[in-house]
């Protein structure tokens, strides 16, 4: 099932290694993102995502899919970022027509 490893007297805990089926076209996603998002390694950021996703369990799939929309609207300049104050005016204006 899975390789433990952990030296003696390590502070780290101890680390599992497991098997994980892909499609091609995801893993050149995944491969894309780690080096683009600045992690050390393709390990590290499956661990954090993996992580994150146990620590923010409310947050829905639907709300991934649009994190990844808008990412890639963003990058593809189908999109543009908006500044704090642009999105607090926004919230105002949308107040403001009920």
């Amino acid at each position: 099932m899975s390789n433990a490893s952990a030296a003696a007297g390590d502070d780290e805990p101890e680390t599992v290694q497991i098997n994980l089926r892909l499609s091609e076209a995801f893993l050149e996603d995944i491969d894309a993102t780690w080096t683009e998002e600045g992690f050390n390694s393709r390990s590290e950021f499956l661990r954090y995502a993996a992580r994150d996703a146990v620590k923010h369990p409310a947050f829905s799939r639907e709300g991934w899919k649009q994190i990844a929309a808008s990412e890639h609207e963003l990058r593809s300049g189908e999109a543009e970022l908006v500044s704090r104050d642009e999105v607090r005016a926004m919230m105002d204006r949308d107040d403001d027509a009920e």
